[in-house]
């Protein structure tokens, strides 16, 4: 796939622009006229730069207005299109875009407008300039393909083409599937986009919430399986509208966009197996290491300067020390399955207790750490010792570790007792490993310059795939969250962004896991006398409970006794609990009845709220505030 880049998509000058474009392995780009306008780089100069990068200049853009005018204006069309083709020339660039007409004084004339296009054909040809006619989604007259290709049909000019964008064709609801009835040496150019599922006017939703392929809700590999049968075999390239993506760093941004074109070449190739036309699929066309989705968790690490609450919470929670790695910091307790690496060697020296890394048991651990770094993602950098496991692992957009582990998970002999005391916990680890205890799902707060990156990180690392998202009322502002998970459930990861006013340290930031056990009340009686204190939740969700569930009044009694959250749903029953917050990571313990399968989402407004009041008066229990003193006087 020859891959290319709308400079719009990134932040920076246009020189910053261009160097991440060709670090991250784009085979060219689109040259956005504002920034070309604002450079003080000539068009030789840039054409020069581009030439040392090894970037081909593949279109300029955008040229707005130019057909369905009277012959006045037509004029100063002319005269605008005489003007950027010498520009272009300079640049070395021989496609310009050319936008459907949005000016309310044009006219829906197809055969008029076609005629304007031709002359501006004729132009072209003393510049050596072909024009990319697209269909804007909320032209005037003209908005969708197949309208702006009976134009280009009608104009009957070798200069002149069209330009085919996802976002226009697919926002509107249209089927690509018409791409395929298009002549392929008509298809000029080529721009995609993905998008989430919104309800809003067409233009905002383009200027401002465009993202990379596999980021939003559209099927992307359907749209390029389309153009692969019309015989497309020229650039693919991305132009993204999207306010996060033009503040955030030139190179990230860069490296995930080309992330994304080598996941959708990955997806469109499976497809085209899929339905039988693995013959379409042009040279050029690169495989990603193939694996198997996940099969679940193999541990999760907790980092911390001082492990004194977090192991006191681990032991009220009835987790067991199994002992300190043989040449590192750092303590693995278990319950069942669920694993927690305790790390205290390689926190900074005032760390708060953080979620620092996630395991993942995959059937490869080479093939997908090797597909991680093919994808761009930077390798985790470990100390290995020549007898112990290697963990292959690659750094998360928010930093988080995640490692690829056999099912064999070899690197549990490592650890063992190291004093007496350990060796007295040491000897209840088998009967750890009989308790029942699973991790059901790691929820990961994301920076709000990395949530889309993560998104397309996890659905191509380790094809993952991204349930709608939708947005938790919290105290400060509604929180996004939006499902990664393995088609089965083995893996869960839900992504949340908090509202930009949450503090870093507070709870709207905090990252926690999620363990599953058989019986949650019993879980939570006998954690109660190992002296664990819970999340406390208010009597008014309990009173709401009662109000929206016909549950007996002895059960009402033991959720609210026992500081327990209730749900369902017409597929079963979900019953959770949340520890306190220990520096930005606390604990969920769950129990699933029936065949429920969301995550008690109702009720996270009651834990958000709850979380804050602890945070914002630590003293108080979240109850109800004290009232101030009375002034004197």
């Amino acid at each position: 796939m020859r891959t290319s880049i709308a400079t719009v998509c990134l932040s920076g000058t246009l020189p910053e622009k261009l160097e991440a474009a060709a670090a991250a392995g784009f085979d060219g780009v689109e040259i956005f006229e504002p920034d070309l306008v604002v450079c003080p780089a000539s068009p030789e100069e840039i054409r020069a730069r581009c030439a040392d990068l090894g970037l081909s200049i593949d279109l300029y853009q955008p040229f707005r207005d130019a057909e369905g005018v009277d012959e006045v204006e037509f004029a100063r069309v002319l005269h605008r299109a005489r003007a950027k083709f010498e520009v272009m020339n300079r640049l070395g660039a021989d496609t310009i875009l050319v936008c459907s007409n949005v000016g309310t004084a044009s006219v829906g004339d197809d055969a008029h407008s076609a005629a304007q296009l031709a002359r501006l054909g004729d132009l072209g040809e003393e510049y050596g300039v072909r024009l990319a006619y697209e269909a804007l989604a909320w032209g005037r007259f003209v908005s969708t393909y197949r309208h702006a290709m009976r134009i280009v049909d009608l104009a009957d000019h070798p200069r002149v083409g069209t330009c085919l964008d996802s976002f226009h064709i697919l926002s509107r609801g249209d089927d690509p599937a018409g791409i395929e009835d298009i002549p392929s040496e008509k298809i000029f150019f080529v721009q995609l986009a993905d998008a989430p599922d919104l309800s809003m006017d067409v233009l905002s939703w383009s200027r401002h919430h465009r993202v990379f392929p596999g980021q939003g809700a559209w099927d992307l590999p359907a749209f390029t399986e389309h153009l692969l049968a019309a015989g497309y075999d020229g650039p693919i390239s991305l132009e993204i509208f999207n306010d996060v993506f033009r503040q955030s760093d030139v190179l990230r941004t860069a490296i995930d966009a080309r992330r994304s074109l080598r996941w959708l070449e990955e997806r469109t190739v499976a497809r085209l197996a899929r339905d039988g036309a693995a013959a379409a699929v042009p040279a050029g066309y690169a495989e990603l290491p193939a694996v198997e989705d996940p099969t679940g968790f193999d541990f999760v690490e907790i980092r911390v300067a001082d492990s004194t609450g977090i192991d006191a919470l681990l032991t009220r929670l009835g987790f067991t020390n199994v002992g300190r790695h043989r040449t590192k910091d750092v303590h693995l307790w278990r319950l069942g399955d669920a694993r927690i690496c305790v790390n205290t060697g390689d926190a900074a020296p005032d760390a708060p207790a953080h979620l620092a890394g996630v395991g993942f048991l995959v059937d490869s651990p080479a093939d997908a750490a090797g597909r991680a770094g093919e994808l761009g993602s930077v390798a985790v950098p470990r100390r290995t010792g020549s007898d112990e496991h290697l963990l292959r692992g690659v750094v998360a957009p928010d930093g988080t570790e995640v490692f690829f582990c056999s099912e064999s998970a070899a690197w549990i002999p490592e650890f063992g007792p190291a004093s007496a005391t350990e060796a007295d916990g040491a000897a209840e680890t088998d009967a750890a490993a009989e308790t029942d205890g699973v991790i059901d799902h790691v929820n990961l707060a994301q920076p709000w310059q990395h949530f889309d990156e993560a998104v397309l990180f996890f659905a191509s690392a380790l094809s993952l795939d991204p349930l709608p998202s939708h947005d938790v009322a919290g105290p400060l502002g509604l929180v996004r969250s939006q499902v990664m998970r393995t088609k089965d459930g083995a893996v869960r990861i839900p992504l949340n962004l908090a509202p930009p006013t949450a503090p870093d340290d507070g709870p709207h930031r905090a990252q926690h896991l999620a363990v599953r056990v058989d019986d949650l009340v019993a879980f939570a009686r006998a954690a109660r006398e190992r002296g664990l204190d819970f999340l406390p939740i208010p009597a008014n969700y309990y009173d709401d409970l009662a109000a929206r569930f016909d549950l007996p009044a002895d059960t009402l009694a033991t959720l609210a006794e026992l500081d327990l959250l209730y749900d369902r749903d017409g597929d079963g029953e979900f019953l959770h609990v949340f520890t306190r917050t220990h520096g930005r990571v606390f604990v969920e313990v769950l129990q699933r009845l029936g065949g429920y399968d969301g995550y008690g989402a109702p009720n996270a407004p009651v834990r958000l709220a709850t979380q804050h009041a602890l945070f914002v008066r630590p003293d108080h229990d979240a109850g109800p505030p004290t009232a101030s003193p009375t002034p004197p006087g």
